[in-house]
């Protein structure tokens, strides 16, 4: 589990694809504290450890990863936001956020309002992901809070540390990014609405 709360940045050195497999190596300033088996969020994304030095580590997504995020579109050199389990004794400073990408959206708009950035995304809701005035949202793995919400749009506002500590400062309009949905809000829309036993 995670909080969306950002940590650190990574930044893709290398990517080998072994049948449907993808695996990044990924430099960072957690390499030295990381160990196989561990579970991190990259850009929202849970992905495990795979192999680490004290420079860089590896991780692998399979094909169902890789084609429901933004994976597909990673490539050198690439920033993506980094951060690991909360531990249990830890603080919730954003949050619930999984690390289970619900679906990807896209960056619309992008509105200097000197001092901060307004952020508008769109996304397919026809896939039955909503969100709501106030609410959370995990976009790339930073949770952030929705406003001017509406059936596949909403906006983020994003501060000035945020926006040099994340890779927002590196998006631009078309630029898809990974969306996971409040949890709660989830679990309220599935037991309205049920489900689709056909």
């Amino acid at each position: 589990m995670f909080t969306g709360i950002i940590e650190a940045s990574g930044t893709i050195r290398h990517i080998t694809h072994e049948g449907t497999n993808v695996h990044f190596d990924i430099d960072s300033s957690l390499s030295p504290e990381l160990k196989i088996d561990q579970s991190l969020a990259h850009d929202g994304v849970c992905l495990t450890v795979v192999q680490t030095t004290p420079e860089s580590y590896r991780v692998t997504a399979i094909d169902e990863t890789m084609q429901k995020t933004n994976l597909s579109q990673w490539g050198i050199g690439k920033k993506v936001n980094l951060e690991r389990c909360m531990p249990a004794n830890g603080r919730f400073d954003g949050h619930i956020v999984q690390g289970h990408v619900d679906q990807v959206g896209m960056v619309k708009n992008i509105s200097d309002q000197n001092g901060s950035w307004v952020f508008d995304l769109e996304f397919d809701h026809e896939l039955g992901n909503v969100t709501v005035e106030k609410g959370s949202i995990s976009v790339n793995g930073t949770s952030l809070t929705c406003f001017n919400s509406g059936p596949g749009r909403f906006s983020v506002a994003i501060i000035p540390y945020t926006y040099e500590h994340t890779n927002f400062h590196q998006l631009q309009p078309g630029d898809l990014v990974n969306l996971e949905f409040d949890i709660l809000g989830k679990y309220i829309q599935r037991i309205t609405k049920g489900y689709d036993l056909t």
